[in-house]
This record gives structure tokens, sequence and C-alpha cells, in this order.
């Protein structure tokens, strides 16, 4: 038969390899990066025979995306090796290819410890430059069962058992053997760059009722310049933890005491978000919403009409009033549709746009818990438009610029995904046809490139995900955009139209920023603590040199706080460098130094944050500065800021 490999016709033998077939192809050089081969779609081993009928293959090369893959997953392979080896009396369970690396989840008596990680990671070093084949292995499920059974790998057996299938593959190499759909590397010699990074709690299959394992966490590179780079990468990403610096500069902290998952602002970290919140209020007035503020717990009857207790109860909190049973709102659209249903509307009323900094609980269980990144209690810039069907398009593209709008204020790089109906949902499959439709339609007016993620939409509708790189490359989902027709059916919102006759609307479910709270996570993060001037809960500092020059500092600062300024006094009684240094750890965008030259000319000496002097300057002069400075990010979208919070 002919197969077509990077435009060429090549004519393959009755039980040619996919290795066999390349190297007709590569040169040597190319041969030896290739580490698996796709035939018509599905991705194979390089040992696996050219299925029959094949008509296009292609090579899959260890630096491209889907090779990482094929590299991760042997790593994982290679490090439950060398567990069972070291520790024999471990059960293995999973062990995925993940972004940045892989994981291996094992049940054993005692957690991981460091020191264990060194250990594994010399037995996978030797397991490397044993250069040992991974071997593929195909055997009816009877005949797994007796294998893994005889090895007293007991959940090897319940994977075996939810498949469901005759057949099963199992991969080899060396004393190791697992149940694995495959692809994998040739053989252990080609992973040159693997690292071991952590380790933690994960229970089985997510589910708090089943056993607690041990996840191993590693990386794994094309090469070690690529390992290095990344691992770079981490400790830089550990300096701006905002775990860290959250507490290190005042911001927020967590109490177990109090609850988990619950963030508690102080001072400096409830006006980071007071200037974002008042920032997005203003913008939403401005863009025509209305702000709204609704309960935080509604009858369980109304999450029974909408959904969310047939398809979300497991997320949310119920309690109970006079006998009567409560929901703790997870989400704010069904306050906001009986908003909507308080008056009889028009088609000339529409769309109606309602707001809301809506504080929302979602139960997490505490093994994902991740500081601000992933909390049980949040605060969403929530807002729901109940438009007409002829107006969707506009809408959704309306959310889509004050989304590109936000993410230009702060130099963010963004990807879009369109996620469609999953499994368990409501809703016809005309009216998520229409929205999946509605959201590709104002993509490609507006030429914006996205993916597709099968299965990933909300329960009652389809959503545009935007997700943020960050100044490291991490992704970080936020902002959303969901059509959907079924809800407004459901609480039977309607409109008189122009013909007098009743219509349904639509609602499109949208936020910006997402949840505040992890928004202002990434920022602390991205901008490791040190916020633009226009953000920073204190934007300037006075430092004095000696006591001779409070009262001059007092004045400046009475000065730049009647214009607006965010500005504190450092009139303590120590050296000016030692002043300076603890200005900079705290991230102040600028110190304002005040000695003998600068009470007698009456100005500031002004220091930036990172070292830059702009020199002397007076004090009407420093805050016209400042203002430019906290004015240019908004000239993207002509979007407004006001200078004074």
């Amino acid at each position: 038969m002919m197969v077509q490999i990077q435009g060429q016709d090549v004519e393959v033998q009755a039980g040619q390899t996919c290795a066999d077939v390349l190297r007709a192809v590569l040169s040597g050089k190319k041969m030896k990066s290739a580490v698996a081969c796709v035939c018509d779609g599905a991705l194979l081993d390089l040992a696996r025979p050219v299925p029959a009928g094949t008509a296009v293959m292609e090579p899959v090369f260890l630096e491209s995306a889907e090779g990482l893959s094929v590299l991760r997953h042997s790593a994982a392979h290679v490090m439950a090796e060398a567990v069972k080896e070291l520790f024999p009396s471990a059960k293995v369970t999973i062990g995925p290819d993940v972004e940045s690396g892989f994981y291996y989840d094992f049940d054993f008596e005692r957690p991981f410890t460091p020191e264990d990680l060194e250990k594994i990671e010399a037995r996978m070093t030797a397991s490397v430059v044993a250069n040992q084949p991974f071997s593929r292995e195909e055997m009816s499920a009877v005949e797994a069962r007796a294998l893994f059974a005889s090895m007293g790998e007991t959940y090897k057996l319940e994977i075996i058992d939810d498949l469901g299938a005759d057949q099963v593959s199992l991969y080899r190499h060396g004393n190791f053997v697992d149940l694995c759909r495959g692809p994998h590397l040739p053989s252990t010699g080609f992973l040159q760059a693997v690292k071991l990074t952590s380790v933690a709690g994960a229970y089985w299959r997510g589910d708090s009722k089943r056993p607690m394992l041990q996840r191993i966490y590693g990386t794994a590179f094309a090469t070690p310049k690529e390992l290095k780079a990344h691992l770079a990468m981490i400790e830089e990403a550990k300096k701006r933890d905002h775990r860290k610096l959250g507490p290190q500069l005042d911001l927020f902290s967590f109490h177990e005491r109090g609850g988990a998952g619950m963030a508690y602002w102080h001072p400096k970290g409830g006006l980071v978000r007071t200037i974002l919140e008042d920032f997005v209020n203003k913008e939403m007035i401005r863009r025509g919403y209305g702000i709204v503020r609704t309960p935080q717990i509604l009858k369980r009857d109304l999450w029974e009409t909408s959904g969310h207790y047939a398809n979300y109860r497991e997320n949310m909190y119920f309690t109970e009033i006079d006998e009567v049973p409560y929901g703790v709102k997870p989400m704010n659209c069904v306050a906001h549709m009986l908003i909507y249903n308080t008056s009889q509307r028009s088609y000339r009323d529409l769309p109606v746009r309602l707001f809301e900094f809506g504080v929302v609980h979602r139960h997490e269980l505490s093994g994902v818990l991740h500081g601000l990144m992933r909390v049980r209690q949040f605060t969403q810039d929530d807002a729901h438009i109940i438009c007409r069907p002829d107006q969707l398009l506009d809408e959704i593209k309306g959310v889509m610029t004050w989304i590109q709008d936000l993410m230009g204020v702060f130099g963010f790089e963004y990807s879009m995904e369109i996620s469609t109906r999953p499994e368990k949902s409501i809703g016809s499959d005309a009216d998520w046809e229409r929205a999946t439709s509605a959201l590709m339609d104002a993509m490609g007016q507006m030429e914006l490139p996205y993916t597709i993620n099968e299965g990933d939409g909300a329960f009652y509708g389809p959503k545009i995900d935007v997700k943020l790189r960050d100044c490291l490359g991490r992704q970080w989902q936020c902002s959303t955009i969901q059509v959907d027709f079924t809800l407004p059916d459901r609480f039977d919102l309607l409109y008189v139209g122009e013909d007098g006759e009743r219509h349904r609307p639509v609602m499109v479910h949208r936020a910006i920023m997402g949840s505040v709270e992890r928004f202002i996570g990434i920022l602390t993060e991205h901008f490791a603590g040190a916020f633009p001037a226009w953000l920073a809960p204190v934007q300037a500092r006075i430092l004095t040199v000696t006591d001779n020059h409070d009262e001059f500092a007092r004045k400046c600062q009475d000065a730049l706080q009647r214009e607006g300024v965010r500005v504190e006094l450092d009139l303590r009684n120590e050296k000016l460098g030692y002043k300076v240094r603890e200005a900079q750890m705290e991230k102040v965008p600028y110190a304002l130094v005040i000695g003998d030259q600068e009470v007698e000319q009456a100005c500031v000496n002004v220091r930036m944050l990172g070292g830059n002097n702009l020199g002397v300057m007076s004090v009407d002069a420093f805050a016209d500065h400042l203002r430019q400075e906290c004015e240019k990010p908004f000239k993207h979208g002509g979007m407004r800021y006001s200078f004074s919070c």
C-alpha cells in the first residue's frame, strides 16, 4: 500500500513498522528525534506495524507538543518503576502527563520525603542509562486481571473493570509492567532531562471517601537546556507566589480557625480590591449596565427550577430557616432573573444588563484549595445580559471588546476556547446548537482565533473561556461568556415584541475578571507584588533624613493627599538607607526623600522602585508625573481612570 509522508508517497510492505517506513523519508538526525508517529490521526509507537489502509503518516518529533506528551508519560512509567524497586509495598494507580510535566499516584503507608525523591531520581537515571526499550503487549481483560492480581495491584483491577473492554494493552520496560494505552518512547534512553519536583496528597479518583494517595510530580523536556530554563522559571514563580507575597505585603491572610478557603483582606489588600472594583463599576455604568445587589441565600426550590440542584448541588452549601431549605448561592444568575421579572419588558427595553460584584460560595475539596486561586468564597464581577435573539451577536461582541480592553490595561496575552455541551446538561439540542453557533459567529465576525474544548460547557449553555498568560507564560482562566436559552425558559422570562406578542429572550452570563480573588492573585504574581502605580495601595512614601524634616514632610503629605495620591510617612529615627530598602521591599512605587536641601527648595527627591532616581521636583510636579503614569494603561479602548481613589 502507499502512504503519504510529508508530501511524499511511500510504499509500505506488509508487517513494516512505523519506524521502518519513516526511515525511508527522514534523515538520520531527524530519525533520531522521532519518538512516535500519527497514522490517519491515531498516535502510535514507532514499533507498531503501520495499520492497513493508512493513507497519511506523520512523524512525531521529541520537541513537538505531541512528542513532549509521549516523553512525559514515559517518564511517569520510569518513575513508577523506580518507586516499585525502592518501595515494593507501594501500589501503583495512574500516571498521566500534564501541561508542564507528569505525575504518578501511589498508595503507600507514609508520605514520600525529599530524600525519597532523590533516591527515586537516582534509580530513574540508572534506567535511562540502561536504555531499556518500551514494548507493547495486548491481552484479554481476563488475563490482565490475573496478571495484576498476582502482583497485588488492586487499583489496576478496578481500572480494568471500569474499562469494560475485552482486550487491553500493557507496556513493559525492564522488569516493570503497567496497564496503558500508550504510546511511549522507543526506549528509556530518550529521557535525558527529567526532574522530580514535589509531592502532594490526592484522593483516589478525586473522591474524599476513597484512599488518600501520594502524588509525585515531575517534569521532563527534550533537552537539559530546556529543563534548566523551566526549573529557573519555577524558582522565579516561587519568589512571586501570592501566598507568600500576600502576608509579606500585608494584603491578605487565611485562617483555618475561621474556615478553609476564605480570604481575610487587610487594609492594603482591601484597598487594591476597592480600586479594581471602583474602576470596573465605573466601566459597567459607562457600558450600559445597571448595578444590583442580591441575597446570599435563596430558597432551594429556585435552585431546583434552575437545574443547579440536580446538576451542581455537590458544589453548593445548604441551610434551613423556619424548616424551609435554602441554598447558598454559587452563582448570581437566578437572583438576576428574579429582578428582570419584577416588571413587564418591551422589545424597546432590551437588552437589560444587570451587574453585581456578587459574593458566591462553592464547595471545593480541601486538597485543591490554593491561596486566592482556588477558594470556597469568592466575588465575581458577574453580569447577565437579557436580550432579544437578534441582539445576541452584538452583545457577545460587546463583552468580548470589554475583555480585550481589560487585558490591554494589564498587558496580558490571552487565548480563547469555546466549550461545548457537557454530558450532564439541560436544554434542547436546538437551543444548544443556536447558542454554540452564536458564539462561533461572534468570534468569526471579530476575526478572533479560538479552539474547541469538547464537552466542557456550563450545564445550561456553551461558553467562551479566555485564558490569560502571565509574565512566566502560565495560563489562567478568568473571563467567560456563556449563552443560555434554557434558564430564561425555566424562569418564564418574557418581553413584548414589536408584534404585540410575548417572546422569550436569551441570556448571556459573563464575567470579565472572573473571580476577583483569583484575578488579584494572578496580578500579585504577574507583578511580583509591585503593582502598577494606579493600583498600588501605597503609591508614595515620604522618607525623612532627620527629625528636623518632619514638619515639611507632613505638609508634603497633606498636599499630595489633596491631589488624590495614596501617600504615607516614614518619620522613624532610622538611617535613610534602611528606610529606602524597606520601601523597596514593600514594593512602594515611589520613595520621596526629604533632607535639608529639599526643605530649603520646597521639593522632594523622587526615587522609583527599582532604583532609578528622578531627582528633585515640587510636590505639584510629582503629583502631575504620577497622574500621567496612572493614566497611561487606560488609553486602550477609550477607558477612563479616576486618579483619586
